[in-house]
C-alpha cells in the first residue's frame, strides 16, 4: 500500500511501519502463459538445442537493430567474450573500456590474453568519457570497449571518430540499451559490433542469452565459427545435406544458444516497445515525484538520446552515509541495489594490476554514492508509488530539506 511522504514517520529500520510489507526487487523478469507455450512447443520438437529458432531469432534482433547480421551467445559475456575474439584481441593489445560496469566487460578482454585499460566516466551520464579515452591510447590499443550504463548510450560518435582516426575496433557494450537510440538511430547498429544481453531482468529475456549485432560480414562468420568451438560449418545444414565432415578453423568455445530460449525470446519480441514504453513510463514518474527529494540526485539524460531503462540509478549526497540509506530503503521493502563496484577496485584487478583506489575518481565518487531503485516493466503504478513513497521518507530523515526533518 502507498503511504504519502512524511518527514516524521519513524523509519522501519527504526522499529516503524514499513511502506512495503513484501520486498519488491530492483528487477525481475515478466512471463506470460504465451511465452510457457512457446517454449513447451520447442520441447516437442525435434530441435531443442541450436535449430532454427535460433536463425528466427537472430533475424528479428538483426531487424530490430537495423544492422545485416545478429549471432546469438549463450550469455552476455559469453556474446562480449566473441566479440573481443572477433575483433582481433589478443597478448600484447589493450582495450579501453570504463570501470563502472560489470567485471564481464573487462574481463572479456582478459580472456583473450589482452590489458583492459580504464577511462574515466562524465560525471553526468556516468558513461565513457571520449577525453578520457584519447588520453589513454597507446600504439597497442585495438578497441574501444564503451557501455551503454544503465540503458543511457554511451557517446558514440567522438568514440567512433577516435577509432576511426586510429584503426580500432568498437565493442559496444549495450547490455543495458535494448530499445534505446542515440541520435536518432537505434542501439545496435552504430559500432563495429554491439553486445546485447537477454537476462531476467532486462528488457527481454531468453533466461540467460546475448547477442553480438554488426554490419561487417567477416566479424558475422568469426562470431558464428567461435560460438561453437570454432567449427566454421553449421551442423543443421550438414544434417540437412547428409554431410559429415566439418573443420575447426580456430579455437572456439561452447557458447551456442538453444531453441528452447530462442522461442522464449521470439515469444517476448512483440511486447518489446511496450515493455521499453513502460520502463520510460516508470523513470519519468520518478523524475516528476522525486526531483525535490533532499540530499538526491536523479540521473541525467542527454537530450540527443532516449534512455533504455535497464536500471534508475540516484545518487545520495556525498555527506550522508551511502550505507545507511541503503539499509533504510531494504528496510521500507526496496529492494534497492548498487551498480557498480568499479571493475578496478575489485581484489583480482587490484591483485594483478596494482591498482589502489583514486585512480578514477569519477567513477570512484558515482559509486560511493550510487543506489539502483526498483526498475522493471512488470511493475505496477502501486509498486511505483511505494518507491516514491519510500524514497521521500528515507530522504526527508537523512537529508532534511522539501520534506523536512524530524
Amino acid at each position: 500500500m502507498t503511504t504519502s511522504p512524511d518527514a516524521h514517520a519513524t523509519l522501519a529500520i527504526h522499529g516503524g511501519r514499513p511502506v512495503r510489507e513484501g520486498m519488491l526487487p530492483y528487477g525481475r523478469q515478466w512471463l506470460t502463459d504465451a511465452d510457457v507455450e512457446a517454449v513447451v512447443e520447442v520441447l516437442r520438437s525435434d530441435w531443442i538445442t541450436t535449430g532454427p529458432k535460433v536463425a528466427e531469432f537472430e533475424e528479428a534482433v538483426a531487424g530490430l537493430a537495423g544492422t545485416r547480421h545478429a549471432v546469438a551467445f549463450s550469455s552476455g559475456t559469453a556474446a562480449l567474450h566473441g566479440a573481443a575474439f572477433a575483433a582481433g584481441l589478443g597478448p600484447g593489445d589493450e582495450a579501453i573500456t570504463t570501470p563502472l560496469t560489470f567485471c564481464a566487460t573487462a574481463n572479456a578482454v582478459l580472456y583473450q590474453g589482452a590489458t583492459p585499460v580504464f577511462a574515466d566516466v562524465s560525471d553526468d551520464t556516468l558513461t565513457i568519457d571520449p577525453d578520457q579515452v584519447r588520453r589513454r591510447l597507446t600504439p597497442h590499443t585495438k578497441a574501444i570497449l564503451p557501455v551503454d550504463y544503465a540503458g543511457h548510450p554511451a557517446d558514440l560518435d567522438p568514440l567512433l571518430a577516435l577509432a576511426q582516426r586510429h584503426g580500432l575496433v568498437v565493442i559496444e557494450d549495450a547490455a543495458h540499451a535494448l530499445g534505446a537510440r542515440y541520435r536518432g538511430r537505434p542501439v545496435g547498429c552504430i559500432s563495429h559490433m554491439t553486445v546485447f544481453s537477454f537476462h531476467p531482468v532486462k528488457h527481454l529475456t531468453t533466461a540467460e542469452g546475448g547477442m553480438v549485432t554488426t554490419d561487417n560480414a567477416d566479424l558475422a562468420l568469426r562470431l558464428r565459427a567461435f560460438r561453437s568451438h570454432g567449427i566454421a560449418s553449421d551442423p543443421r545444414v550438414r544434417q540437412a545435406e547428409g554431410q559429415w565432415y566439418y573443420e575447426m578453423t580456430a579455437l572456439g568455445f561452447n557458447y551456442r544458444l538453444t531453441d528452447v530460449a530462442c522461442a522464449l525470446g521470439l515469444s517476448q519480441m512483440p511486447r518489446l516497445g511496450a515493455n521499453v514504453a513502460r520502463r520510460r513510463e516508470i523513470a519519468q514518474r520518478y523524475g516528476a515525484e522525486l526531483s525535490g527529494a533532499p540530499a538526491l540526485t536523479l540521473p541525467a539524460v542527454s537530450a540527443d538520446v532516449e534512455h533504455a531503462w535497464h536500471l534508475y540509478p540516484v545518487r545520495v549526497d556525498a555527506s550522508i552515509d551511502r550505507a545507511e540509506v541503503f539499509r533504510a530503503l531494504r528496510a521500507e521493502g526496496l529492494g534497492v541495489n548498487v551498480h557498480y563496484v568499479p571493475v578496478h577496485l575489485h581484489p583480482y584487478y587490484r591483485n594483478r594490476f596494482g591498482y589502489r583506489g583514486g585512480e578514477f575518481p569519477v567513477a570512484e565518487a558515482a559509486y560511493g554514492r550510487l543506489i539502483s531503485l526498483p526498475m522493471f516493466h512488470g511493475m505496477s503504478d502501486t509498486d511505483a508509488d511505494d518507491v516514491i513513497a519510500a524514497v521521500r521518507k528515507v530522504m526527508a530523515y537523512f537529508g532534511g530539506g522539501r520534506y523536512g526533518r524530524p
